[in-house]
């Protein structure tokens, strides 16, 4: 797939992850213990061959350029093509009310020394691990001008997600703005594979309408006018823009039968690395069905948790069901159970919380409790 570019669009994406977004963008959020979300469409279009990946940022992505680095970690530090993060333009004090539209705009001459033919929009919140080949062989036999990639999910969802209708000949009839809980209705992963030139044309046409969003306005208004096709996505996909969905979808990886879909069914999702010891387990310490990453030591019990590096547990603590984040510090006798603990959290002896299962307790990166 050399002659496909991946953009990766961060401008108002989606985001109500609350307290764990105050410091970060939605893309940079830690995920699954030792990775952040941006990880996994990185690593998807990395796997599939795509060679030159562009990145829209927009605000809050001080967290986000330390984790990327050069992009050596992808196999994007290269001399040609590789990684091109595309900061946003402070000349305009009105711009962060602008829509994506206006920074694909305004960086349209990158698009212009760009060689590929095709193009992979994505947003950075999907959690799944894709071969996008396949993809781009529907879209040729299908002779369609975008496609669409969507999901079918029977299970109550809690993210927020785009409704999309598909027809027997999996055309796209209609697509809708976000909503929540939905229940067996397909939805859009918000992923377009589409010709570079039609990309850029409907930027410039959209531009000159005065419209901002490009699904909303560029795609969904001009559904009657293109030949739109939806591809359905059968593996594993977690969907992360609120609390509820990011608490759900990181306890799902306990279970064995979906992380072993999402990490070793298909290609490897990389990340940053760091050099850290193993977990220490001391004498007093009962873990059970938890994931414990490297750098953490552990004298308390542990039960159906994630546990990013760096953490301390100690001695008489009990996390259950609870997400904490690195480097933070369990102090002894702390019952804490149902929550999410940000980065370099402290929680001092003989507290005890108690979140609920659809509503998370959640401390926000650096508090003391």
């Amino acid at each position: 797939m050399k002659n496909v570019m991946g953009i990766i669009n961060l401008v108002n994406e989606t985001d109500q992850l609350e307290e764990l977004t105050y410091n970060r963008c939605i893309a940079s959020t830690p995920f699954g213990g030792r990775y952040r979300l941006i990880d996994f469409i990185l690593s998807s279009l990395v796997n599939s061959g795509v060679q030159k990946v562009c990145m829209f940022t927009q605000e809050k992505y001080r967290s986000l350029m330390d984790h990327l680095g050069s992009g050596r970690e992808w196999d994007l530090d290269r001399k040609q093509n590789g990684l091109t993060v595309l900061p946003p333009l402070f000349d305009d004090p009105d711009e962060s009310k602008k829509g994506d539209l206006y920074y694909f705009y305004c960086h349209r001459d990158y698009f212009f020394r760009c060689n590929e033919e095709y193009v992979i929009l994505s947003k950075s919140h999907m959690v799944c691990n894709i071969d996008f080949k396949p993809i781009l062989q529907f879209h040729k036999e299908k002779e369609a001008q975008i496609t669409v990639l969507y999901k079918e999910d029977k299970e109550e969802l809690y993210s927020l997600t785009r409704q999309i209708k598909v027809n027997a000949d999996q055309k796209v009839s209609s697509m809708q703005g976000y909503h929540t809980k939905q229940q067996s209705d397909p939805f859009s992963m918000e992923m377009l594979l589409m010709r570079k030139e039609l990309f850029l044309d409907l930027v410039e046409t959209s531009i000159a309408k005065g419209w901002k969003d490009f699904i909303t306005d560029a795609v969904i208004k001009n559904l009657d006018l293109l030949s739109v096709y939806g591809y359905k996505y059968s593996g594993y996909l977690g969907i992360i823009n609120t609390v509820q969905s990011y608490y759900k979808n990181s306890m799902d990886l306990l279970n064995a039968s979906l992380f072993n879909q999402l990490f070793h069914q298909s290609h490897s999702i990389y990340t940053k690395t760091k050099d850290e010891a193993p977990a220490a387990y001391k004498s007093s310490a009962s873990v059970l069905n938890s994931l414990v990453t490297n750098g953490c030591i552990i004298k308390g019990t542990v039960e159906n948790s994630i546990l990013f590096r760096g953490i301390e547990v100690g001695e008489g603590a009990r996390l259950k069901n609870c997400i904490i984040m690195p480097n933070s510090v369990i102090q002894q006798n702390v019952n804490l159970e149902n929550a999410i603990l940000d980065k370099h959290v402290i929680v001092n002896m003989d507290q005890e919380i108690i979140g609920d299962p659809k509503m998370p307790f959640v401390a926000e990166k650096q508090k003391v409790i």
